[in-house]
């Protein structure tokens, strides 16, 4: 009997990431990926993201360096009504650069009352914030991103179509 339940919620999770994929018309797609990112992986996230803004999706991701930082300036490049920038913290914890480049951003949801705790925990609520409001995740982590790869695990979790890239 279990064996057939199992198979049944297979069927069912496979049946509904078919369907995500095949929708047509724009997806809400979540982009978290770590701050250290070397610069040629920074321009490949740049474009994914500008191309997935130019053909029609919204774009979701949070305000830190790197991975973040490189999907904010394709999808502001593409079109910047269609970015959401959440942030793990208030505007005032993000470092110099992160905020001249989320001063931009019209779409920028702030945590001020996150502001006391460590920027692991505010980071992992953010996360979970994130993928509440996105139909799919794509992460870009380390081996070792336990932050980033909990987020994956609470995205399949919720059902939500995952790709993990790992740069190592």
């Amino acid at each position: 009997m279990s064996q057939t339940t199992e198979t049944s919620e297979k069927v069912d999770v496979f049946l509904q990431e078919l369907a995500a994929i095949q929708q047509s018309g724009s997806k809400r797609i979540a982009i978290l990926g770590s701050r250290h990112v070397p610069i040629t992986h920074q321009h490949l996230i740049e474009v994914m993201s500008y191309a997935l803004v130019l053909g029609g999706n919204r774009l979701i991701t949070s305000g830190a360096t790197g991975t973040n930082s490189a999907a904010i300036r394709g999808a502001m490049r593409a079109d910047p009504n269609q970015l959401t920038v959440i942030l793990p913290q208030s505007l005032k914890r993000q470092g110099k650069e992160s905020r001249k480049q989320l001063d931009q951003v019209m779409h920028l949801v702030e945590h001020p009352e996150h502001d006391e705790l460590s920027l692991a925990e505010a980071s992992a609520n953010c996360n979970l914030e994130i993928i509440s409001r996105c139909q799919q995740l794509i992460c870009f982590a380390f081996h070792d991103s336990h932050t980033l790869l909990q987020t994956c695990r609470d995205a399949e979790d919720q059902r939500k179509i995952v790709t993990l890239f790992y740069f190592d």
